[in-house]
């Protein structure tokens, strides 16, 4: 399934063009590497994604074509979430 999609069906973005973007962007890695929107995801991958300051990694645990709501968090697992402090905070210190 391509990368874009699978952030979309996941509910981890919420559209597939903000996917595309954000994949364009560099903000996406499968597996420790920078991904493309048409990188092709299997089960078992590891994805980092950047929202902001939010770093996410999830593992990829099902493939759907399409999934409802309540269903959406079954196809990833969190592995890990962090937030980056920004570089202007530490002159506060």
């Amino acid at each position: 399934m391509r990368l874009d999609k699978f952030l979309k069906v996941s509910r981890l973005i919420k559209r597939r063009t903000v996917a595309k973007d954000v994949s364009d962007q560099g903000r996406v890695l499968l597996n420790g590497r920078e991904a493309k929107p048409s990188a092709d995801v299997k089960i078992g991958d590891e994805l980092e994604i950047q929202y902001g300051q939010r770093i996410l990694t999830v593992r990829v645990e099902k493939l759907l074509e399409s999934t409802k709501k309540e269903d959406a968090e079954g196809l990833y697992s969190i592995v890990k979430e962090e937030v980056r402090k920004r570089e202007s905070d530490d002159f506060f210190l």
